[in-house]
Protein backbone atom coordinates (compact mmCIF):
# COMPACT_ATOMS: atom_id res chain seq x y z
CA UNK A 1 0.00 0.00 0.00
CA UNK A 2 1.12 3.30 -0.62
CA UNK A 3 1.73 5.95 1.77
CA UNK A 4 0.45 8.90 1.39
CA UNK A 5 0.46 12.79 3.30
CA UNK A 6 -1.00 15.98 2.59
CA UNK A 7 0.39 19.26 3.84
CA UNK A 8 -1.06 23.10 2.92
CA UNK A 9 1.82 24.91 2.85
CA UNK A 10 0.17 28.45 1.93
CA UNK A 11 -2.55 30.34 0.44
CA UNK A 12 -2.38 33.30 -2.09
CA UNK A 13 -4.52 34.95 -4.08
CA UNK A 14 -4.40 33.79 -7.84
CA UNK A 15 -2.83 37.18 -9.39
CA UNK A 16 -3.43 36.42 -12.71
CA UNK A 17 -7.38 34.85 -12.43
CA UNK A 18 -10.39 36.15 -14.33
CA UNK A 19 -12.43 36.13 -11.58
CA UNK A 20 -11.87 35.83 -7.48
CA UNK A 21 -9.53 32.51 -6.61
CA UNK A 22 -7.32 31.45 -4.27
CA UNK A 23 -4.68 28.76 -4.69
CA UNK A 24 -3.95 26.08 -1.74
CA UNK A 25 -0.24 25.39 -2.12
CA UNK A 26 -0.18 21.58 -1.09
CA UNK A 27 2.50 19.31 -0.68
CA UNK A 28 2.14 15.44 -1.23
CA UNK A 29 4.63 13.15 0.10
CA UNK A 30 4.52 9.30 -0.78
CA UNK A 31 6.85 7.53 1.96
CA UNK A 32 6.72 3.75 0.53
CA UNK A 33 8.81 4.51 -2.64
CA UNK A 34 6.65 3.62 -5.00
CA UNK A 35 6.28 5.67 -8.43
CA UNK A 36 2.83 7.72 -8.00
CA UNK A 37 1.46 7.75 -12.03
CA UNK A 38 -0.98 10.02 -11.30
CA UNK A 39 -3.61 10.63 -8.84
CA UNK A 40 -7.12 11.95 -9.33
CA UNK A 41 -7.56 14.51 -6.02
CA UNK A 42 -10.61 15.29 -4.42
CA UNK A 43 -10.07 17.84 -1.88
CA UNK A 44 -13.33 19.73 0.37
CA UNK A 45 -12.43 22.69 2.64
CA UNK A 46 -14.38 23.73 5.45
CA UNK A 47 -14.31 26.78 7.58
CA UNK A 48 -13.96 26.10 11.39
CA UNK A 49 -15.13 29.11 12.80
CA UNK A 50 -15.06 27.73 16.54
CA UNK A 51 -11.20 27.45 16.70
CA UNK A 52 -10.57 31.55 16.60
CA UNK A 53 -11.21 34.05 19.06
CA UNK A 54 -13.90 37.35 17.67
CA UNK A 55 -13.68 40.81 19.13
CA UNK A 56 -16.79 42.91 20.06
CA UNK A 57 -16.78 44.19 16.30
CA UNK A 58 -16.89 40.80 14.97
CA UNK A 59 -19.76 39.50 16.97
CA UNK A 60 -21.84 41.97 15.95
CA UNK A 61 -21.31 41.13 12.37
CA UNK A 62 -21.74 37.74 12.50
CA UNK A 63 -25.09 37.77 14.55
CA UNK A 64 -26.50 37.11 11.29
CA UNK A 65 -24.85 33.71 10.83
CA UNK A 66 -24.33 32.82 14.52
CA UNK A 67 -26.70 34.74 16.76
CA UNK A 68 -25.99 36.20 19.77
CA UNK A 69 -22.76 35.43 21.28
CA UNK A 70 -24.20 33.20 24.73
CA UNK A 71 -25.42 30.79 21.88
CA UNK A 72 -22.01 30.53 19.93
CA UNK A 73 -21.48 27.34 22.04
CA UNK A 74 -24.33 25.50 20.02
CA UNK A 75 -24.43 27.73 16.42
CA UNK A 76 -20.60 27.81 15.94
CA UNK A 77 -19.85 24.82 13.69
CA UNK A 78 -18.19 23.83 10.79
CA UNK A 79 -18.90 25.38 7.25
CA UNK A 80 -18.49 24.11 3.77
CA UNK A 81 -16.04 26.36 1.67
CA UNK A 82 -15.03 24.25 -1.15
CA UNK A 83 -15.22 21.06 -2.72
CA UNK A 84 -12.60 20.62 -5.78
CA UNK A 85 -11.04 18.36 -8.27
CA UNK A 86 -8.06 18.20 -10.01
CA UNK A 87 -5.46 15.85 -11.49
CA UNK A 88 -1.70 15.14 -9.54
CA UNK A 89 0.59 14.54 -12.33
CA UNK A 90 3.43 11.58 -11.97
CA UNK A 91 5.95 12.13 -9.05
CA UNK A 92 8.21 9.93 -6.69
CA UNK A 93 8.41 10.61 -3.16
CA UNK A 94 7.03 14.29 -2.86
CA UNK A 95 5.65 17.04 -5.11
CA UNK A 96 3.83 20.12 -4.95
CA UNK A 97 0.56 21.54 -6.36
CA UNK A 98 -1.32 24.65 -6.78
CA UNK A 99 -5.32 24.05 -5.85
CA UNK A 100 -7.47 26.63 -6.98
CA UNK A 101 -10.44 28.08 -5.21
CA UNK A 102 -12.84 29.95 -6.83
CA UNK A 103 -14.32 32.24 -4.51
CA UNK A 104 -17.28 35.10 -4.41
CA UNK A 105 -18.31 38.09 -2.36
CA UNK A 106 -21.73 37.09 -2.78
CA UNK A 107 -23.60 37.94 0.63
CA UNK A 108 -26.05 35.22 -0.08
CA UNK A 109 -23.16 32.79 0.52
CA UNK A 110 -22.68 31.89 4.20
CA UNK A 111 -18.94 31.72 3.87
CA UNK A 112 -18.60 35.38 2.00
CA UNK A 113 -20.52 36.44 4.78
CA UNK A 114 -18.23 34.62 7.28
CA UNK A 115 -14.96 36.29 5.65
CA UNK A 116 -16.31 39.49 5.26
CA UNK A 117 -16.82 39.95 9.40
CA UNK A 118 -13.46 39.33 10.06
CA UNK A 119 -10.75 42.63 9.99
CA UNK A 120 -7.99 40.53 11.27
CA UNK A 121 -6.62 37.74 12.04
CA UNK A 122 -6.64 34.22 10.86
CA UNK A 123 -8.98 32.15 9.13
CA UNK A 124 -9.50 28.25 10.44
CA UNK A 125 -9.54 25.72 7.97
CA UNK A 126 -9.87 22.23 7.17
CA UNK A 127 -9.00 20.37 4.13
CA UNK A 128 -10.36 16.45 3.50
CA UNK A 129 -8.97 14.72 0.69
CA UNK A 130 -10.16 11.30 -0.90
CA UNK A 131 -9.53 10.53 -4.80
CA UNK A 132 -8.02 7.61 -6.57
CA UNK A 133 -4.21 7.09 -6.65
CA UNK A 134 -2.28 5.20 -9.70
CA UNK A 135 1.05 3.85 -9.26
CA UNK A 136 3.23 2.06 -11.24
CA UNK A 137 5.53 -0.91 -9.86
CA UNK A 138 7.09 -4.15 -11.81
CA UNK A 139 4.28 -5.95 -12.09
CA UNK A 140 2.67 -2.75 -13.82
CA UNK A 141 0.05 -0.16 -13.01
CA UNK A 142 -2.20 -0.25 -9.91
CA UNK A 143 -5.34 1.37 -8.70
CA UNK A 144 -5.93 2.50 -4.67
CA UNK A 145 -8.19 4.93 -3.53
CA UNK A 146 -6.91 7.82 -1.36
CA UNK A 147 -7.94 6.90 2.40
CA UNK A 148 -10.21 8.92 3.74
CA UNK A 149 -8.59 9.70 7.35
CA UNK A 150 -6.12 12.08 5.29
CA UNK A 151 -6.50 16.07 6.50
CA UNK A 152 -4.77 18.71 7.02
CA UNK A 153 -5.45 22.44 8.75
CA UNK A 154 -4.36 25.62 8.00
CA UNK A 155 -4.72 29.41 9.06
CA UNK A 156 -5.62 31.65 6.22
CA UNK A 157 -4.58 35.13 7.21
CA UNK A 158 -7.94 37.58 6.49
CA UNK A 159 -5.75 40.00 4.73
CA UNK A 160 -5.01 37.19 2.10
CA UNK A 161 -9.12 37.49 1.73
CA UNK A 162 -8.88 40.92 1.41
CA UNK A 163 -6.28 41.40 -0.59
CA UNK A 164 -7.80 38.64 -3.04
CA UNK A 165 -11.40 40.86 -2.93
CA UNK A 166 -9.80 44.01 -3.47
CA UNK A 167 -7.94 43.08 -6.33
CA UNK A 168 -11.96 42.67 -7.79
CA UNK A 169 -13.94 44.68 -5.96
CA UNK A 170 -11.60 47.70 -4.21
CA UNK A 171 -13.21 49.23 -1.66
CA UNK A 172 -16.56 47.69 -2.09
CA UNK A 173 -18.58 44.64 -2.19
CA UNK A 174 -22.06 43.70 -3.31
CA UNK A 175 -25.17 42.21 -3.41
CA UNK A 176 -28.13 40.32 -5.07
CA UNK A 177 -32.08 41.36 -4.85
CA UNK A 178 -35.00 41.14 -6.63
CA UNK A 179 -35.47 42.99 -9.49
CA UNK A 180 -39.42 44.67 -8.57
CA UNK A 181 -36.48 45.70 -5.18
CA UNK A 182 -34.10 47.29 -7.57
CA UNK A 183 -37.02 49.28 -9.48
CA UNK A 184 -38.51 50.54 -6.89
CA UNK A 185 -34.89 51.48 -5.26
CA UNK A 186 -33.93 52.93 -8.99
CA UNK A 187 -37.20 54.86 -8.18
CA UNK A 188 -36.42 56.32 -4.79
CA UNK A 189 -32.67 57.41 -5.74
CA UNK A 190 -34.12 59.14 -8.79
CA UNK A 191 -36.93 60.79 -6.87
CA UNK A 192 -34.12 62.06 -4.10
CA UNK A 193 -31.63 63.33 -6.84
CA UNK A 194 -29.16 61.15 -5.53
CA UNK A 195 -26.25 60.42 -7.41
CA UNK A 196 -25.19 56.74 -6.72
CA UNK A 197 -26.22 53.87 -4.85
CA UNK A 198 -24.15 54.35 -1.76
CA UNK A 199 -25.95 57.88 -1.38
CA UNK A 200 -29.61 55.93 -1.68
CA UNK A 201 -28.65 53.17 0.76
CA UNK A 202 -27.40 55.37 3.11
CA UNK A 203 -30.20 58.34 3.55
CA UNK A 204 -32.57 54.72 3.63
CA UNK A 205 -30.43 53.73 6.88
CA UNK A 206 -30.53 57.02 8.44
CA UNK A 207 -34.09 57.36 7.94
CA UNK A 208 -33.89 53.53 9.91
CA UNK A 209 -31.72 54.99 12.48
CA UNK A 210 -28.77 53.25 11.16
CA UNK A 211 -25.91 55.30 10.31
CA UNK A 212 -23.81 53.73 7.44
Amino acid sequence: MSELGFTCVDVQPDRYAASPTLLFRLRITETSGVKVHAIALRCQIRIEPNRRRYDAAEGDRLFELFGDTPQWGDSLKPMQFALVGLMVPSFTGQTEIDVPVPCTYDFEVGAAKYFHSLRSGEIPMLLLFSGTLFKKDDSGFQVEQVPWHLEDRYRVPVSVWEELMDRFFPGSGWIRMRRDTLDALQRYKGRNVLSNWDEAFAALLKQAGEEP
